[in-house]
């Protein structure tokens, strides 16, 4: 019973561990807001990926199906606020030494923006379809066996 949970704890880790636009964010707030903002950030991160491993691992083939439908449009919204943030951070004027570090924009939003990303992020999407399905993770599974997939998809992810 403990092969599930090591399954998911392997591949929350493993995505969480892969740099792209999400692992950026939370590495730039952490480094911009400190240490908490950072950690919150990557629950965010951890919270969609177990959400897509729940959607996985039971087996909800008509959420699943509908979020792979709308890919265009979710990948759209997302990656025009990655434009912005990366904008954003582009133009921002770095701060020198002496001077006072920049704003936290909150806890609870921190948290929010990265939740809502990732699970506005494709490729997120494109992967737990994929290996879900190679690895056979949510295929004719006990109930048992996918609340351990996804408990082990969330800390895998959330221990990166």
């Amino acid at each position: 019973m403990t092969a599930p949970f090591l399954k998911g704890l392997a591949f929350g880790f493993v995505l969480a561990a892969t740099v792209g636009p999400m692992w950026m964010l939370c590495f730039r707030r952490t480094i911009a807001a400190g240490a908490l903002a950072g950690f919150v950030s990557g629950m965010g991160i951890a919270v969609a990926d177990a959400i897509y491993g729940a959607i996985a691992a039971f087996g909800l083939t008509a959420v699943s199906g509908f979020l792979l439908a709308q890919k265009f449009w979710l990948g759209l919204v997302g990656g025009a606020f990655l434009v912005y943030l990366g904008i954003r951070a582009l133009l921002a004027n770095p701060s020198a030494g002496g001077d006072p570090a920049p704003a936290n924009p909150g806890l609870l939003r921190a948290f929010v923006s990265t939740l809502g990303l990732t699970l506005a992020n494709p490729p997120t999407i494109l992967a737990f379809a994929a290996i879900f399905a190679g690895l056979g993770l949510g295929a004719n599974a006990s109930y048992a066996a996918a609340a351990l997939v996804v408990a082990g998809v969330f800390l895998g992810s959330a221990s990166w």
